[in-house]
């Protein structure tokens, strides 16, 4: 493993853990910002979900199941436990925590404005960072490209038998005339 990923998935799974207890200590609070985002994204999810699953509607609980991934999805990055997994779910817990915590566009303060904007694009940024790491294979070959190499493997092999089967055929053929 590269000694860069060695110190900086920690670097970054800190923040997450940090964000994480913080939205655990403080649902309440993030639960008032979050309510009009968990009221359009609680349909989505019943809709989504199978019949009979217990969906919850309660802003402060989607707060805590947010905050309670990033603590695990971090915990997994930083340590190297399934990093592309867990950078992929830290991406995809950003999402709605960015809209429901940093919506510049309702601010009318100037500076609260800008502040929340900033937040905003440094949650941006996050993402764009943890999606490149969810593609990183560490050097070693992807699933497409193994997918790619095998099937180009099983075509040469099967073009090899065939001229194979072609000369067997041929020189049967040659014996019995």
């Amino acid at each position: 493993m590269a000694i860069s990923r060695v110190f900086l998935r920690p670097l970054v799974g800190a923040f997450f853990v940090a964000n994480g207890i913080d939205s655990l200590r403080n649902a309440d609070a993030i639960a008032r910002e979050a309510k009009p985002v968990t009221d359009r994204f609680v349909p989505l999810v019943e809709k989504a979900a199978p019949d009979g699953t217990p969906v919850p509607t309660e802003a402060v609980t989607w707060v805590r199941v947010n905050g309670a991934v990033q603590i695990t999805a971090a915990a997994a990055f930083a340590t190297g436990k399934l990093p592309r997994v867990a950078s992929g779910v830290l991406a995809a817990s950003l999402v709605p925590s960015t809209a429901a915590r940093y919506r510049f566009w309702e601010a009318s303060d100037p500076s609260e404005r800008r502040e929340q904007l900033m937040h905003f694009f440094k949650n941006v940024s996050l993402t764009g960072g943890l999606l490149i790491a969810a593609g990183d294979t560490e050097g070693r070959p992807g699933l497409a490209w193994r997918a790619r190499r095998a099937a180009k493997d099983a075509r040469r092999e099967a073009r090899h038998l065939a001229r194979s089967a072609r000369r067997e055929a041929k020189r049967v053929r040659a014996e019995l005339t």
